[in-house]
């Protein structure tokens, strides 16, 4: 298995192989283009934004400026909302689900770095996949840490470090994000 498809399975990998890291600098050169397209070219963005993502989606609307490490490990629903200033660390899968709002100043981390000094320093890196079901409202400077799966009808209040799973329907909310109530359909 090589490096490429340990990153993905959430395995520890080597971040710093050529390959890896030729992927993160096309990803980035996509997000600067698309950063610095002007707003009113939204053709011009949105064919980047599929570039990026690779996709053939119409329905993307995110606001500049976005980034990301890979964007090939986003998969994004119908409808999704992104406002400015997201960043997403796609090392592993990051599946946003349809009709999402996801608010400005928005940290989605799937990647995490060993605790020994020394496999940090060897670029030694590990991922778990995070995903935000359904209809779901992310407010302004959320943190989603790896491995969580926000469940769908779901919002997050503004500023919250989601470091667990959320049931579907709940509103949560603080650092240690955490459910105060459930939406009742």
């Amino acid at each position: 298995m090589n490096e490429k498809e340990k990153m993905i399975q959430g395995l520890p990998y080597d971040a710093g192989i050529p390959e890896l890291c030729k992927d993160r600098d096309d990803a980035k050169d996509l997000c600067f283009t698309f950063n610095h397209t002007l707003p009113s070219k939204r053709d011009q963005q949105l064919q980047t934004l599929q570039a990026l993502f690779h996709t053939t989606s119409t329905t993307l609307s995110i606001e500049a400026p976005f980034y990301c490490d890979y964007g090939y490990n986003i998969e994004l629903g119908e409808s999704v909302f992104i406002n400015h200033h997201c960043t997403i660390l796609d090392c592993c899968k990051v599946k946003i689900g349809n009709h999402v709002f996801i608010g400005p100043n928005v940290g989605i981390y799937t990647a995490y770095h060993p605790i020994m000094a020394e496999e940090r320093n060897a670029l030694i890196e590990q991922a778990s996949p995070i995903t935000i079901e359904d209809n779901c409202w992310l407010g302004g400077n959320v943190i989603i840490l790896p491995g969580i799966t926000i469940g769908k009808g779901s919002v997050i209040g503004s500023g919250s470090v989601v470091t667990r799973d959320i049931p579907e329907n709940s509103i949560a909310v603080g650092n240690p994000c955490r459910v105060i109530k459930q939406i009742q359909q």
